[in-house]
């Protein structure tokens, strides 16, 4: 089986997301390779030590030519391009990722957290438009990762921006795997720097505590009403209840850690998923803690 994994900082260069973007295709290509696939990657210039490099300058055409090649495909990209990018997959190929509108819901972080709200699923108070006073984190209505999230106390809303109450909690993520069943994997810690800017420094994977079973059942329940697909990450923050932030409808960060401690290979369960039965649970062994500073050096 020919399988594409198309990581859009590596194939289309851009160095912002370089450290989090190289770091995840390589595990995931090395994964794929490992269970005995042909895996291929755009790329403009890195390199990995696993899989077939393809070179482009093109991002969008060479997705579009090797998903035509190829028997399945995975595609990560920031939130705001990941629905448009899967379209072009589902187009030519089997997608092993979320669907396009599953991508594109998610993305859209004002309509993403009203969903959720209807169905009861814990989240912040959330304004989209207008004055807001208080203790509020600002973010891009459509964004990834932390860029340009701040927090502020008042002020008008620009336009793009919605503002969300800054929660007081521990910061955490859970990586859900769906396919006709939900797969738990880990319940992540992510390592978050709080200031007047909010930034991701990293995580620790699994972390364990006694509310473990809460926080899954939440992410469990936040990705069958989004409609997720495959591989998730349901960001949260632990404080009276389980606030859900933020709903990554790809592999995220974490699962550069989860692919060390699984007993099992991650690409197995992504193709499981998709293809055939989910195991009822998965064993870890170990913990694994990286930084975003040293992710290029792993």
């Amino acid at each position: 089986m020919k399988i594409l994994v198309a990581e859009y900082a590596v194939g289309a260069c851009v160095n912002e997301f370089m450290p989090e973007g190289k770091a995840m295709l390589s595990m995931l290509v090395r994964s794929f390779s490992s269970c005995g696939y042909e895996v291929f990657y755009p790329t403009a210039g890195a390199k990995l030590r696993s899989g077939v490099a393809v070179q482009t300058a093109a991002f969008e055409k060479t997705l579009e030519k090797l998903s035509k090649e190829c028997d399945v495909a995975l595609v990560i990209a920031p939130d705001e391009m990941l629905g448009d990018l899967t379209e072009i997959v589902e187009e030519n190929t089997e997608n092993l990722g979320c669907t396009a509108e599953s991508a594109r819901l998610c993305a859209d972080k004002l309509r993403c957290t009203r969903m959720l709200e209807r169905e009861n699923i814990p989240v912040p108070e959330t304004i989209g438009s207008g004055e807001y006073s208080g203790d509020f984190v600002l973010k891009p209505r459509f964004g990834c990762a932390s860029e340009g999230v701040h927090r502020s106390n008042c002020g008008t809303l620009e336009e793009g921006f919605i503002a969300t109450r800054f929660i007081e909690g521990e910061h955490i993520s859970a990586s859900i795997i769906t396919g006709k069943t939900q797969l738990p994997l880990t319940v992540n810690r992510q390592l978050i720097e709080i200031g007047e800017k909010i930034s991701y420094r990293g995580g620790v994977v699994p972390y364990n505590c006694d509310r473990n079973d809460e926080i899954i059942d939440v992410a469990q329940k936040a990705t069958k009403i989004l409609g997720c697909r495959g591989y998730a990450g349901v960001d949260i923050v632990l404080g009276d209840k389980p606030y859900v932030v933020d709903v990554n409808p790809r592999p995220t960060t974490s699962i550069i850690g989860i692919a060390r401690v699984l007993d099992t290979e991650i690409a197995e369960l992504i193709l499981k998923a998709r293809f055939g039965e989910l195991p009822s649970h998965v064993n870890i062994k170990g913990s694994f803690t990286f930084r975003k500073e040293e992710l290029l050096s792993l």
